[in-house]
């Protein structure tokens, strides 16, 4: 089976408050790189022609407009967190810069909300291709994997039933600037 492989760096930031460290708890960032692995959702021998799976620059350029875009420079924060609220209420023009997770986020999260929503580009853009791994370096020495259904270890709705942002061919990286009626036309 072929596989297509590529990655992005970016920059982040971010805060745990259920793991147990104050020093994480502290708003810090890090430098990521994601590395995704696409592969045909119908294989197919290579034609004689073209011989690919699909071209790079198609297979790759939504999922990096995301990443340069939405993703780079984000604030990840849970959902719970109280600076949900502060920023709501001190800087709303900020919250399309929140990067909202369920539960703290964590890098192993982040690998779910990415591959769901790499699926996502890629299934509106015809189904060709499909997201079987990622691979997120959070720094040097710490490394995450993921393969596997990533819905299966997320939540399926938002309280409102509407689909969450990793459930959606945009680009937004949380719900809570976006109107509902937007939110549950996207579905």
């Amino acid at each position: 089976m072929f596989g297509l492989v590529f990655s992005r760096r970016y920059a982040m930031g971010h805060r745990l408050l259920s793991g147990g460290s104050e020093k994480c708890a502290v708003p810090h960032g890090h430098n990521e790189t994601v590395t995704v692995r696409l592969e045909a959702a119908r294989p197919a021998p290579l034609d004689g022609h073209a011989n690919m799976v699909e071209p790079f620059e198609r297979a790759k350029s939504r999922w990096h407009r995301w990443i340069d875009g939405a993703v780079d420079h984000a604030f990840q924060i849970a959902e719970h967190d109280p600076l949900l609220a502060w920023f709501r209420q001190n800087e709303p023009h900020r919250l399309d810069r929140l990067l909202v997770t369920p539960g703290d986020p964590t890098t192993e999260v982040l690998a779910c909300l990415f591959m769901s929503k790499l699926n996502t580009f890629l299934a509106e853009d015809g189904g060709r291709l499909r997201c079987v791994g990622i691979r997120i370096e959070e720094t040097p020495t710490n490394t995450v994997t993921f393969d596997g259904d990533p819905l299966a270890f997320l939540p399926a709705a938002a309280l409102d039933g509407a689909p969450r942002w990793w459930q959606r061919a945009d680009d937004s990286i949380n719900n809570l600037s976006m109107p509902l009626r937007a939110v549950v036309g996207a579905a």
